[in-house]
């Protein structure tokens, strides 16, 4: 059974996550709240391009379960069988939420540097 997602309420100011602009379903929820937990999303456009991108995401997550219910394939009008043509549209809707992830530079991590820090070179002072 899947679990419910519950939406974080309040504002991002305080460390809080804010509540998503409109209704998203349970796929662009988690969504909107894994990124409002890891990254400080303020900006009005922002915003508005993550809840697209969670509408997305709810909208391919319910192209997959008519795929899954339907099969993949279908009849033509020739009694050919062709590609379910929600296939396609899911497909779109998932591109479009990587675009906007990318675009909103959540596809990066900060670099770390690894092991101690480098002994500085070069003259220091004796303190």
């Amino acid at each position: 059974m899947a679990r419910k997602v519950q939406p974080l309420h309040g504002y991002i100011q305080g460390g809080t996550v804010s509540s998503p602009p409109r209704q998203l379903g349970e796929h662009g929820l988690a969504l909107w709240n894994s990124v409002m937990a890891e990254y400080r999303i303020e900006d009005r456009g922002g915003i508005e391009l993550l809840a697209q991108a969670c509408t997305a995401l709810d909208r391919a997550e319910s192209l997959a379960q008519a795929v899954a219910r339907d099969g993949e394939t279908a009849m033509s009008k020739g009694a050919l069988p062709k590609i379910h043509p929600a296939v396609r549209e899911e497909m779109n809707c998932r591109a479009f939420v990587c675009r906007v992830l990318e675009r909103l530079g959540l596809n990066v991590e900060a670099v770390r540097p690894q092991g101690r820090p480098v002994r500085p070179s070069g003259w220091t002072p004796f303190a």
